[in-house]
């Protein structure tokens, strides 16, 4: 099936439409992992760092980053012929933080991407996200040279609750981010059913 048209004999399958969240710090790669897998040509609100933004623009592990995301990045992808996925990116900095409520509304889960170099920088998107409630996981990006811990390593230092799964990830690679992207679908069902069921119980 081509997407938005059926083979013949068969009727179009109206797919499902998916928000997903792409939190973390400045950057961990948010719009590098959007841009990995967008079936469209991602939009980017990205500008040119300056020099009045460095007392707050902390680029230390990141001497090579020249942009950044002011408003959001968004993406699309088909998982299936039936679902589809909405990606929004979130800017990194804290200045930009009050966006995040806006984008949040109606999503799914979020992705919570890691930079072992900088993990501090993600804790204020797992807060956001306990906080409020939305199922997240935590995807480790694999940057060249930065030091690999275990998933358990990880999950102590962020002092994540047992049920919030944590991925290792490569932005770049489409594949690796097809399974964080399923990784957070699949958890985020299973939060719901959860919920459903101590509601019910």
């Amino acid at each position: 099936m081509i997407f938005g048209r059926s083979e013949r004999g068969k009727p179009p399958v109206e797919p499902v439409t998916l928000k997903i969240l792409v939190a973390g710090g400045f950057g961990v790669g948010k719009t590098t992992l959007v841009g990995a897998v967008s079936e469209i040509r991602p939009l980017r609100t990205e500008e040119l760092l300056t020099e009045a933004g460095r007392p707050v623009d902390d680029t230390s592990g990141v001497e090579g980053k020249h942009t950044t995301t002011v408003a959001m990045d968004f993406g699309r992808i088909t998982l299936r012929e039936d679902l589809v996925l909405y990606l929004f990116g979130t800017p990194g900095q804290e200045r930009f933080w009050f966006m995040w409520d806006e984008l949040s509304e109606g999503a799914l889960g979020a992705v919570v991407l890691a930079d072992t170099r900088r993990l501090e920088d993600c804790f204020a998107a797992v807060d956001y996200f306990e906080r409020r409630a939305i199922p997240f996981l935590v995807a480790v990006n694999c940057f060249a040279g930065a030091a690999r811990y275990p998933v358990d390593a990880v999950r102590r230092a962020l002092d994540l609750d047992a049920d919030v799964p944590v991925l290792l990830c490569d932005a770049r690679d489409r594949e690796t981010v097809k399974e964080v992207l399923i990784g957070v679908v699949q958890h985020a069902m299973d939060y719901a059913a959860e919920t459903r069921q101590t509601v019910s119980g």
